[in-house]
This record gives structure tokens, C-alpha cells and sequence, in this order.
């Protein structure tokens, strides 16, 4: 059987479900009470607020604050908890280069940490051996919708500025993403579970927090104060009402998404381990809700006859499976090297080398279109073995 790439056929050919997902008439109802109602921006409308109050109480958090993208809920949340120029904050060397930007924007320094060889988290050892005297903040990241080993990282006794941009609706030991740090950023950007196209909320349990929070997103106002009252310097990072309005119905909606990713995720663990040379990559153990904002697969090139992760991936493209190539190790982003300096992270290096990437859209597929993922795989497993990669 040959593969498409040599004019084969492809196993599969029907597409795959949308992400974002269609839009509900609850939104086009709330889009429409915004746009006739005049007020769009946070500080006239409603439902800014109601979303912040309502998702916080989601994830265990009393306060909620909303803000125009991910990036700057990190950067808030940095600057809430006092961290700037001088300082550092430990960051996963597995990311999005956010996670690191946004301590540079805070005019701190990102120190990187390698990651556990198993799941790609955070590795508490690797934490250790780089805390200083200037560490102000650990920055677990919430890797594929798996939360961190918070536990261990808390032992530490340094704040903790959850990145759970990508982690909406999991769990760990019971307990939500979002509830186990000093305070936890969300992402809203448009690959995200929930989504507005962009913007982002953080979340905290702690009212001086709370509070320095709204005031350096509302450009330096205070709870109750006057309109041109600053006490302190802030920026204009609201949400707008048409965000919120987008946002707020999608929360009814995350708990059946997340079940149906999970059921996925679990179904191909299997199929993906009988194919050979791939494996789904866990959550850390304490585990107890995935919400599998992507499937994470470990590729063996010696399993495919030698062939490198590219060649996989344009192989799984031809056959209908769009794969990703996921992220660089930080230690080998060019841009980030004036602020970390030579970091040596191999287990993350090794990643960038050998994992591929489900984006969250083909975990929302039908069982048959899941079983095409693994017959995809096996058939160019068989056909580069057959045709392996020359040395």
C-alpha cells in the first residue's frame, strides 16, 4: 500500500471537526444584547464582570480578573506578586515562549528549568538546583491541559504564578487548575478550549492581590476610587464586553468537551502503543483531569526505519492526519538568549527533537475518524520501515 506522498491513497480524507467550534445561539444572543446595547467596553457593561465571577468560581478561585490576552495575565500576575527589575522567576524549558516573555516584560529574568523526561513538566529537581537568592516566582506550566506537580513545587515556599493557558477544566488530586498557586493565568486565544479569539483571565484567592491586579489593568485605578484617580502606574489591558459575551456560554459547555477528549485520548494511548514506536506522553501522576488541549506523541525514529520527525510528519499530512511539530526547547530560542543566557536543557532539547503534537480539534473526532489516526500511523510505520532512511 503505498503512502500518499508516492501517490498512494490517503486512509483519511473526510476533515476533521472545527476549532472553535460552531457558535451557539446563546452567543449570538449575547453578542447582539452588546452591540445593541452600547455598551462594549468593560467599565460600562456587565458582563465582563459576570464572566470574571463566574469563571473564577469554576476553578476554586474567589477573584477573577479579565484581560486582553494570556501573555498579559502572566506578566499582572508577576507584577501583582511584586516580581520586577532584578529578579527571577524559574520557567519550564518546554513552552510557549510567552511563559519567558512575560518575565521580561515584567523586567525580571527568566531562569529556564528542564522538564521530567516522562510527561515534559516542570521537573522539581531541575527547580531546585536553580533557585537564587533573586528567585521571586516558580511559573508551572500546565503542559497539554495536565496540571504540574504543584505540591512539590510549593515545598519551595516561593509563589507560584500558575500558566494554565492551556489547562481549562483540569484537575489535580481533585483540586482545579487554577486553584493551586498564589494566582493562575488562562488563555482565550483561538486554538484554546475556551476561546474569544484572544484574551485571558487571571484568577487568584487572595483580596491585596485581587486588588493590585484590577488596578494595574484598569491603568492604575483603585477598587472604589475616582475615575481620574491612578495611585499607581497600570495599563489599559480590559476585555471588552463582546468577548465576555462570547466566553460566558462556552463554561456550560467545557465539562462534555473535556469528557470527550479524554475518552479520545484513551482510546489512542492504545491504538498509537499497538502501531509501535509511539506513545501518548501522561499527565503527572495526581492526574485527575486532563482536559487534553493537545495530545503530546513521542516519536521513535529507530521504529520508522530511521526517518526523521519532519518525515513523519509530512507522511501523516499526506495521509489526512495533520500533526504539529510543537515547541522549540527555550534554551535554543535565539531571542530569549540576551535574557537566559547558555542554558543546557536536554531533556527539552531531546523533546523539540522527538514529540509531535494532536491539536485539540482531532480529539473532538468520531470514533472512526480516531481509528483513522492509528491506521494512518501503522501504514507509514510499514512503508518507512520498508524504505528506511539511508546513513
Amino acid at each position: 500500500m503505498r503512502l500518499a506522498l508516492d501517490g498512494g491513497t490517503p486512509v483519511h480524507t473526510s476533515g476533521w471537526p472545527a476549532w472553535p467550534p460552531p457558535a451557539t445561539p446563546e452567543q449570538r444572543e449575547q453578542l447582539l444584547e452588546v452591540l445593541d446595547g452600547g455598551a462594549w467596553g468593560a467599565t460600562g457593561g456587565t458582563k465582563v464582570a459576570g464572566f470574571a465571577t463566574a469563571f473564577a468560581a469554576s476553578v476554586g478561585a474567589e477573584h477573577g480578573v479579565c484581560v486582553v490576552n494570556g501573555t498579559v495575565g502572566l506578566f499582572l500576575a508577576l507584577r501583582a506578586l511584586g516580581v520586577g527589575p532584578g529578579d527571577e522567576v524559574i520557567v519550564p524549558a518546554y513552552t510557549f515562549v510567552a511563559s519567558a516573555t512575560s518575565v521580561v516584560l515584567a523586567g525580571a529574568r527568566p531562569v529556564l528549568a528542564d522538564v521530567t523526561p516522562d510527561t515534559l513538566h516542570l521537573d522539581p529537581a531541575a527547580v531546585e538546583r536553580a533557585i537564587t537568592p533573586r528567585t521571586r516566582a516558580i511559573m508551572p506550566v500546565h503542559l497539554a491541559g495536565a496540571p504540574t506537580d504543584t505540591e512539590s513545587l510549593r515545598a519551595f515556599g516561593i509563589p507560584l504564578v500558575e500558566d494554565a493557558a492551556q489547562a481549562h477544566g483540569a484537575a489535580r488530586h481533585g483540586r482545579p487548575a487554577g486553584s493551586l498557586g498564589a494566582v493562575a493565568c488562562f488563555s482565550f486565544q483561538s486554538s484554546k478550549a475556551m476561546t474569544a479569539g484572544e484574551g485571558g483571565i487571571v484568577v487568584t484567592g487572595d483580596r491585596a492581590v485581587y486588588e493590585r491586579l484590577w488596578s494595574l489593568h484598569n491603568v492604575g485605578r483603585r477598587l472604589g476610587g475616582g475615575w481620574y484617580e491612578h495611585p499607581e502606574i497600570g495599563w489599559n489591558l480590559r476585555m471588552t464586553e463582546f468577548q465576555a459575551a462570547v466566553l460566558a456560554p462556552q463554561l456550560a459547555l467545557l465539562d462534555g468537551q473535556v469528557a470527550a477528549r479524554e475518552r479520545a485520548a484513551a482510546y489512542l494511548a492504545g491504538e498509537l502503543a499497538a502501531v509501535g514506536g509511539l506513545s501518548l506522553l501522561p499527565g503527572p501522576e495526581g492526574t485527575t483531569r486532563h482536559s487534553r488541549h493537545l495530545g503530546i506523541v513521542r516519536y521513535a525514529p529507530a521504529e520508522f526505519g530511521g526517518r526523521s520527525k519532519a518525515d513523519f510528519i509530512a507522511a501523516m499530512a499526506a495521509e489526512g492526519v495533520p500533526l504539529d511539530a510543537g515547541y522549540r526547547s527555550l534554551s535554543r530560542e535565539t531571542a530569549l538568549r540576551p535574557h537566559v543566557g547558555e542554558a543546557s536543557c536536554p531533556v527539552a532539547e531531546t523533546a523539540e527533537d522527538s514529540v509531535v503534537w494532536l491539536r485539540q480539534n482531532l480529539l473532538m473526532a468520531d470514533d472512526d475518524a480516531l481509528a483513522d489516526i492509528a491506521a494512518a500511523a501503522a501504514k507509514v510505520r510499514r512503508e518507512f520501515r520498508a524504505q528506511p532512511e539511508l546513513t
